[in-house]
């Protein structure tokens, strides 16, 4: 490969990626993007003017890339998405063909020690260093699948292969699968872990036998010693990708391997599957994640805010998104990715004005309008309530706990204020929902009864 072919190819890949993301999109993110060139023959780098893009980029359009190049540049190998950091001269960065200036060095690509030990054509990236277990927030909604992905990964011989986790789309099977990658490699450092999404295995599968080198492919993952698929459903209807996906699965699990795949349904409801690799995904563990709930969703923010540690975001900011955006966790993320990136890029500071500003179509789309009377007739029901009672004057524990519970939720899950609040249920003064909510989340901590009163009535209130 030619610099003025890897130039062409880039030209092109930038018009089909403004096209296919949008002109916003395109320009607040991958726009900045630009090709370095420096003599490598078989890797295509691009580089990002921040550590901040670069994450955001990998994340999105890593495979999207590596599939546009090799549709030009069948012999590229990969596709490396750098920060580039200023720095005298050592490589020649360009948008197009016509730039020539020079420009900033790539900062060198981390180690690959969390990836497989010869990178072979059309392998993923690393191993996201991000994605690892003590990052990972659990909650009764993941605990099952964190625990299981924690023993698979544990040295010596594995008590069950495969493990199949699936959930809905953004809810953490990457994040478990890249951090049982990194945990086994940091017991087995000399391993071979290869980790890729079964659609990059049909299209390296594909690639194999139109170059007529099936046998390479073969060799290559089933010398895996841990082996993740990501995205199972992706070669449903596939029938060649299929007989060779089964043949690789028998070779790894008879060798005693291990094995991880992810689908966004459980094996059972996988249509265009065939059945023997149903059965075979069925004889280890299978463990599905829940979508998380609200508090589930804010502790995820939380510890997300953690690796953000020049970010100020208020408290009331992370209520309103963790109570409006519940589709998944990484448009959560995303959401709180992007008010700190507008708030570093414009230098406004971040408050619950700035947030709703910035996510405005965002979380248009995400809310559900949850009524404080919805609220109320819930809560009379679950503790066998008249409505009427929320917003008498009595105050009996029986009535006023729930009460109470009542003002927490329409706190955390409605726009309202504390005094409309406090109107809806029977007059009272905002001082009163404050105390309410306070008490309630002192209580959560303390009576599991309470906290699982509130968890249930939060998800049907979502749903």
């Amino acid at each position: 490969m030619t610099e003025s072919e890897a130039q062409r190819a880039w030209v092109r890949v930038r018009s089909n990626l403004r096209e296919s993301a949008g002109a916003r999109l395109f320009e607040q993110w991958l726009k900045p993007m630009e090709l370095i060139e420096d003599g490598d023959t078989d890797t295509i780098r691009l580089g990002l003017p921040s550590a901040f893009m670069t994450n955001w980029v990998r994340n999105h359009y890593a495979d999207r890339m590596m599939l546009e190049f090799r549709a030009l540049l069948p012999n590229v190998r990969g596709v490396s998405i750098e920060t580039c950091m200023p720095a005298p001269v050592a490589a020649r960065i360009v948008a197009g063909p016509a730039d020539a200036a020079p420009a900033p060095t790539p900062q060198p690509a981390p180690p690959l020690a969390a990836i497989v030990a010869a990178k072979p054509a059309g392998e993923r990236p690393p191993l996201d260093a991000r994605f690892t277990f003590d990052r990972f927030v659990v909650d009764a909604a993941n605990r099952v699948a964190f625990n299981a992905a924690r023993m698979l990964a544990e040295p010596g011989v594995p008590r069950f292969s495969p493990l199949f986790l699936h959930s809905g789309t953004g809810q953490g099977k990457t994040h478990l699968m890249h951090a049982i990658g990194q945990a086994f490699l940091a017991q087995h450092p000399d391993a071979t872990v290869i980790c890729m999404s079964a659609e990059r295995f049909m299209f390296d599968f594909v690639a194999a036998m139109r170059a007529r080198d099936t046998h390479s492919f073969k060799q290559r993952l089933r010398g895996a010693d841990l082996l993740l698929i990501d995205d199972l459903q992706f070669i449903a209807g596939k029938d060649a990708t299929q007989e060779e996906f089964f043949h690789t699965v028998n070779e790894i699990m008879s060798a005693g391997k291990r094995l991880v795949i992810s689908a966004d349904r459980c094996p059972q409801a996988l249509d265009g599957v065939e059945a023997r690799i149903v059965s075979r995904m069925s004889v280890g563990l299978v463990a599905d994640i829940k979508a998380p709930d609200l508090m589930l969703r804010r502790a995820i923010l939380d510890r997300k805010l953690r690796d953000l540690p020049e970010a100020k975001v208020p408290a009331e900011v992370l209520d309103l998104l963790a109570a409006r955006i519940h589709a998944n966790i990484r448009e959560l993320e995303g959401a709180l990715n992007r008010v700190v990136a507008y708030a570093q890029l414009t230098g406004d500071r971040i408050d619950m004005e700035f947030a709703v500003a910035t996510l405005g179509d965002v979380l248009r789309g995400a809310q559900r309008r949850v009524t404080i009377d919805e609220i109320q007739k819930l809560v009379s029901q679950h503790f066998e309530l008249k409505p009427l009672d929320l917003v008498s004057a009595r105050r009996s524990r029986a009535v006023a706990r729930p009460r109470q519970i009542a003002m927490y939720l329409a706190k955390r899950l409605t726009t309202r204020s504390l005094p409309e609040i406090g109107r809806k249920f029977g007059g009272r003064d905002h001082s009163t929902v404050i105390h309410a909510v306070r008490k309630i989340e002192e209580l959560r901590d303390q009576d599991r009864d309470i906290d699982t009163a509130v968890r249930t009535l939060m998800r049907e209130l979502e749903a």
